[in-house]
């Protein structure tokens, strides 16, 4: 079967699309070769570690049978906690090497995902395709975020559930970061946002219930 391909042709977009497939988060932390099993475990240690709020707010084990998309998927850590939970899960990136990467982190947990090359703000789906849409830190790195978060309105079904998140830009943890040393991850990425609360809040407008929570202190990268 023939999979979409993301058609780049804005250069901004081309510009995120190369950083992206040069760059994985936390590759440094890896001690094992790229795509083997120890690789997928060293950085989804890693992650979880560092992302310790992560379990709190997000219950992967909730969408039992739900048809789930994380848009941004990476090499698929997040998502595969998803599946583990029963989802139904799709994963989307504009990188080609991280969805190559996703795939087989798949294949070596034996869970079954669906995994496409694909631009966020211009998604193939049809309308109304998802229970549930996860975007994790990847609005801030993208062209156009208001887009991106319309497509991701587009696509979720009626009473679905969109969970994203986002740097917050005025968070008294970007004054401890600098104090601290500690850098944000991919600054040198060709887009990084920053987005206070209430900017954020008019960005999703298009949700007709919203709940942001701020969480994340800063941990060395």
């Amino acid at each position: 079967m023939t999979q979409p391909v993301a058609q780049v042709q804005d250069p901004l977009l081309q510009q995120i699309k190369a950083y992206w497939n040069e760059h994985i988060h936390d590759l440094a932390i890896a001690k094992h070769p790229v795509g083997t099993e120890g690789f997928f475990r060293d950085l989804a240690e890693y992650r979880f570690d560092k992302l310790r709020y992560l379990p709190r707010v997000v219950d992967f084990s909730a969408y039992r049978g739900k048809k789930l998309l994380e848009v941004g998927c990476g090499i698929g850590i997040d998502l595969l906690e998803f599946a583990r939970g029963g989802a139904r899960v799709v994963g989307i990136d504009l990188a080609e090497t991280s969805i190559d990467l996703a795939r087989k982190n798949f294949e070596l947990a034996g869970q079954i995902g669906e995994f496409h090359v694909m631009d966020g703000e211009n998604m193939s789906f049809e309308d109304n395709s998802f229970d549930v849409v996860y975007a994790h830190g990847v609005i801030q790195y993208t062209a156009n975020p208001e887009k991106m978060i319309a497509e991701i309105h587009r696509v979720l079904k009626p009473g679905g559930e969109a969970i994203m998140m986002v740097y917050n830009r005025i968070s008294w943890l970007n004054f401890l970061s600098k104090v601290m040393s500690v850098e944000l991850e991919h600054e040198d990425a060709p887009v990084l946002r920053k987005f206070s609360i209430g900017e954020f809040r008019e960005m999703l407008k298009p949700f007709s219930q919203v709940r942001i929570v701020p969480e994340r202190f800063p941990v060395k990268t």
